[in-house]
């Protein structure tokens, strides 16, 4: 999407392509329906494994996901009601609370673990070596965030290069051309670069998986719906969790879950899911705490709204204390 995460519109693809109209339910009495609002991604796993398995069942109510083409619209629709939560990027969290939401993350979903890249010529093989030379990415998206801390790491800065604005999937071609020797974007087309002309021309310069956490997607709730819900919200949390556990214990049968629900057969899924990480119920408290991990929302949350406040797109950046609410995801641990 133009104002949020680029990597969000391969899943709005996807859901176009394999999923559109997906929806996860449990067995209810006359409960309401919960709806959530998302689009379709390998991330997701978890849910759509407790969708298949109705590991809802126990929590007594109806939740239907509703998968949106544009992923931008999902926080105006949490915003307004139209839904009663959404799995979004944890930049559209920060976005929609500099500008007055009161919408808080009650769980992380998954990050990108080595699915997004800085990929570059082999010549180069530090990112101290980028200094004065075109890079082509898309701004304020994920690509935007993961070369500005890879950048960091060299003690430099996005005014030390040539920023080329690019869609990532424009960028393989720009590489191929050679019109531009460092390129930022996401898989497939990472893999595409580095096997380019037999594999010996492009490499993974800094990849996602050096970062863990910097590029995560969440659940939020506006917080009144929180103090109202707090049941459902466990539930949902509850679903990802026993979903994820399901995977772990019995992977191929996961495998034809999560291939049904991205329209993909369950060998792709695997090489899939390699570029991101679902964090466990236990490893929450590495996503909520502050430490100087990039897991941690305060590491990466930092990086994120400098980038956003810099380029004009929010006047003020909002403590992480008010885009998170940890309480109901720590019940569930206490247990």
């Amino acid at each position: 999407m133009s104002k949020s995460r680029s990597p969000s519109l391969r899943r709005a693809f996807k859901a176009l392509a394999g999923a559109a109209g997906l929806l996860m339910s449990v067995a209810v009495t006359a409960a309401p329906t919960v709806k959530i609002g998302t689009v379709v991604w390998i991330g997701y796993g978890p849910f759509y494994v407790a969708d298949q398995l109705d590991l809802y069942k126990k929590s007594g109510m109806k939740v239907e996901l509703q998968v949106f083409n544009d992923p931008a619209l999902i926080t105006s629709s949490i915003v307004s009601g139209a839904v009663d939560g959404g799995m979004i990027t944890y930049d559209q969290a920060i976005s929609a609370v500099a500008r007055g939401s009161n919408m808080k993350v009650v769980m992380p979903i998954d990050y990108s673990n080595g699915g997004d890249a800085v990929v570059s010529t082999k010549d180069i093989t530090s990112v101290s070596q980028l200094k004065g030379l075109k890079v082509a990415y898309n701004p304020l998206s994920p690509s935007d965030f993961l070369i500005s801390y890879a950048l960091q790491t060299a003690k430099l800065s996005v005014a030390d290069i040539e920023p080329t604005s690019m869609p990532p999937e424009s960028v393989t071609a720009a590489m191929a051309s050679g019109g531009v020797k460092v390129g930022v974007t996401y898989e497939p087309s990472v893999s595409e670069i580095v096997k380019m002309e037999g594999g010996n021309k492009f490499h993974v310069l800094y990849s996602s998986k050096d970062a863990p956490g910097l590029i995560t997607d969440v659940v939020c709730f506006n917080a009144d719906y929180i103090a109202k819900n707090p049941k459902v919200v466990k539930a949902i949390i509850q679903g990802y969790v026993d979903g994820l556990a399901y995977m772990k214990a019995h992977p191929a049968e996961s495998a034809k879950m999560i291939g049904k629900a991205l329209g993909i057969p369950p060998e792709e899924v695997a090489g899939q899911m390699g570029g991101v990480y679902n964090p466990t119920l236990q490893e929450f408290g590495d996503v909520f705490g502050k430490s100087e991990k990039t897991t941690s929302l305060f590491v990466s949350g930092k990086v994120i709204s400098d980038i956003l406040k810099a380029k004009g797109e929010i006047e003020t950046i909002p403590p992480t204390e008010d885009t998170i609410d940890p309480a109901l995801a720590q019940s569930l641990l206490a247990k």
